[in-house]
C-alpha cells in the first residue's frame, strides 16, 4: 500500500473540504441581508385611478432601484385594506387621510400615510338634470355612504351653496345640514353603484376613483372640489414598515422629477391634482 499517495489524496480532499465550507460560511451573512433588505412589494390594489397609476408611473422608478412590484387585486378598497392589515399585502395607494383615520379606528389597524399623492378630485355631476340653475324642488342626489366620502359629499354640497351645515369635520350625516333650500333628497348608497344608477337621480357627487373608473370626465363635473388635506390619497403601509428601505423608496419615487415628468405627460384631461408640486 503507497501511503505517501494516500496521504497525500486525504491532504487535498481535506483541503476542498475546508475551502467548501469557508465558502458557505462567507455567503451565510449575505443570504441574511437579503433576507432583511426585502426587495419585491407587494401592493393591494381595488378598482379606480391609483393603483394603475403607481403600476405605469411608480413602478418603473422602483424597477431601477432593483424592486419588484406584485399586485394583488380586490373588489373594493375594504379588502385591500383588510389584507394590508393582516400583513398579506404591503401597501395600498386607494385610500385618502379621513378614509385612513376611519379605517384604523374601526378594524383597530395601524394605517400610516408615507406620501400624499396625485388625487382626482370629488365632483358634482349632472343625472337627470344637466344644469345646477333653476334646480327642482325635491331633486334627488346621490351621496356616497362610507362615512368618509358621505362627509366629503356634504362638504362639497355646502361649498356649490346648495346647503348649509350645521357642523364641520369627517363624520357629517344628513343630521347636520341645517338649510336644504331646494329640499333635496339625498339618496346614499355605495359609491361603485353610482354610475349605474346616475340617471335615476338629478345630480350625483362622484368620489375621483368612481368618476375616473367610470370613464366620466372630470370636465362634465358642475363643481368641482377644493381639495382639503384630509382628502388626498396616501400612500398606505403598516406603521411597522413605514421606516423599510421599500418604503422610503416608495416615497422618494413619488417625489422624483421623473415621476412628476410622467404626471404631466399624461394629465391632458386634468383629472390629477399634484399634492408634491
Amino acid at each position: 500500500m503507497n501511503w505517501k499517495k494516500i496521504t497525500k489524496t486525504m491532504a487535498v480532499a481535506l483541503g476542498i473540504t475546508t475551502l467548501v465550507t469557508s465558502s458557505l460560511g462567507a455567503l451565510q451573512p449575505g443570504k441574511v441581508k437579503a433576507a432583511d433588505n426585502n426587495k419585491t412589494i407587494r401592493l393591494a390594489t381595488s378598482p379606480g385611478p391609483y393603483s394603475d397609476l403607481f403600476e405605469k408611473g411608480v413602478a418603473p422608478i422602483l424597477k431601477k432601484e432593483g424592486y419588484t412590484v406584485k399586485t394583488q387585486s380586490f373588489s373594493d378598497l375594504n379588502h385591500a385594506d383588510q389584507a394590508l392589515s393582516e400583513g398579506s399585502a404591503d401597501l395600498n395607494v386607494e385610500q385618502h387621510t379621513a378614509w385612513l383615520n376611519n379605517f384604523n379606528k374601526q378594524r383597530h389597524a395601524n394605517f400610516v400615510g408615507l406620501t400624499a399623492i396625485p388625487t382626482v378630485p370629488m365632483g358634482i355631476y349632472p343625472g337627470s338634470s344637466s344644469s345646477l340653475k333653476n334646480i327642482k324642488r325635491g331633486a334627488k342626489v346621490a351621496i356616497p355612504n362610507d362615512p368618509s366620502n358621505r362627509s366629503r359629499a356634504y362638504q362639497l354640497l355646502q361649498q356649490a351653496g346648495l346647503i348649509k351645515l350645521s357642523s364641520e369635520g369627517a363624520t357629517i350625516t344628513q343630521k347636520d345640514v341645517s338649510q336644504n333650500k331646494h329640499h333635496l333628497q339625498f339618496v346614499e348608497m355605495n359609491s361603485s353603484q353610482i354610475p349605474r344608477s346616475i340617471k335615476d337621480v338629478n345630480y350625483a357627487v362622484l368620489p375621483g376613483s368612481i368618476s375616473y373608473g367610470a370613464k366620466i370626465p372630470l370636465t362634465k363635473a358642475l363643481v368641482k372640489e377644493k381639495l382639503q388635506k384630509q382628502y388626498l390619497l396616501q400612500a398606505t403601509v403598516n406603521k411597522k414598515d413605514a421606516n423599510k428601505p421599500w418604503a422610503k423608496a416608495v416615497k422618494k419615487a413619488y417625489q422624483s422629477q421623473e415621476f412628476r415628468q410622467y404626471l404631466q405627460k399624461h394629465n391632458h384631461d386634468g383629472y390629477w391634482y399634484d399634492p408634491n408640486k
